[in-house]
C-alpha cells in the first residue's frame, strides 16, 4: 500500500515537472515571437493542468498573436474566438486577478476591426467594464490603462453623423473623449514608460485633437524604441501611418 502511494506521488511529481518544463518551453517561444511554437507546448501543458490561470492567459495571448500572423479576416476571427474562450476561462477562474479580468477585453479589442458594426457595439461596454475591473483590482496595471485609453480614443473619433446612424441601427452608443484617452495613456506611461505602445497611442490621440506637435513628438519617441512585444511591429506601422497623414 505504501509502495503504491509512493508510486502515485512520484507519478504526480513527474507530471507536474513535465507541465513546468512545457510551460518553460512555451515561454521561450513566446519571447522569440513564435506563437505557433509556444502553443505546441502550452496546449499540452493545459491538459496536465487545465485550471492554471497564468497558463490560460498565455494561451489566450498566443492566439491573439496569431491574429497578427494571418492575412485572412476569417482566420483572424477564428484565432480571436479561440483567444476569447481561454481569456474567459481565466477570468472566470480568477475574479480577483487583474490580468485575468483584462484578458477578454484585450481580445475583444483585437477583434473589433474584423467584426460587424453590431458586434462592435455589443463588445464596447464589455471592454470598458473589464478595463475598469482590472484597474480597480490593480491600479498599477499599465495594460489596463492602455485598453481604457484605446476605448476612449476609438469612441471619441466617431463623428456626430456616424454616431447618429450607429445609434439608429444598434441602439445607444457609449461616449468616450480624447481628453480621457490622453489621461489614460499618460497614466500608462507613468507606470511603464518602456512600452512603445503607450507613446504611439498617446501620439495618435493627440493627432485626433489636432495637436500635431505633441502627436509627432510622442509617435516619434515610440518609433525609436526597440520592439519588445509581438505586436510592436503592428503598432509602429499604425504610428507611421498617423505621422504620414499629419500636415
Amino acid at each position: 500500500m505504501a509502495a503504491a502511494s509512493l508510486l502515485l506521488l512520484g507519478s504526480a511529481a513527474a507530471q507536474a515537472e513535465t507541465a513546468v518544463e512545457l510551460i518553460t518551453k512555451g515561454d521561450a517561444a513566446d519571447k522569440s515571437f513564435n506563437p505557433a511554437l509556444a502553443l505546441k507546448s502550452y496546449l499540452v501543458a493545459e491538459k496536465l493542468d487545465p485550471n492554471d490561470v497564468e497558463l490560460l492567459l498565455s494561451i489566450a495571448r498566443q492566439y491573439r498573436h496569431l491574429m497578427c500572423d494571418v492575412g485572412n479576416e476569417s482566420d483572424k476571427l477564428k484565432y480571436g474566438n479561440l483567444s476569447l474562450a481561454y481569456a474567459n476561462r481565466a477570468a472566470k477562474l480568477a475574479p480577483n486577478n487583474s490580468d485575468a479580468q483584462l484578458s477578454p477585453a484585450i481580445t475583444y479589442g483585437k477583434m473589433l476591426t474584423y467584426e460587424g458594426k453590431g458586434a462592435q457595439v455589443a463588445a464596447s461596454p464589455l471592454i470598458k467594464a473589464a478595463a475598469d475591473r482590472a484597474i480597480k483590482l490593480n491600479p498599477r496595471n499599465d495594460t489596463a490603462w492602455h485598453v481604457l485609453g484605446r476605448w476612449h480614443q476609438s469612441l471619441a473619433n466617431l463623428s456626430g453623423a456616424r454616431r447618429s446612424i450607429g445609434e439608429v441601427l444598434y441602439g445607444k452608443l457609449p461616449v468616450g473623449t480624447n481628453a480621457d484617452a490622453i489621461a489614460c495613456f499618460t497614466k500608462a506611461i507613468s507606470l511603464n514608460p518602456g512600452r512603445l505602445r503607450h507613446h504611439i497611442e498617446l501620439g495618435r490621440t493627440y493627432a485626433q485633437t489636432g495637436n500635431n506637435a505633441d502627436a509627432r513628438k510622442c509617435i516619434e519617441k515610440g518609433l525609436k524604441m526597440p520592439n519588445k512585444e509581438k505586436d510592436d511591429y503592428e503598432l509602429k506601422a499604425r504610428g507611421k501611418e498617423t505621422l504620414a497623414a499629419l500636415p
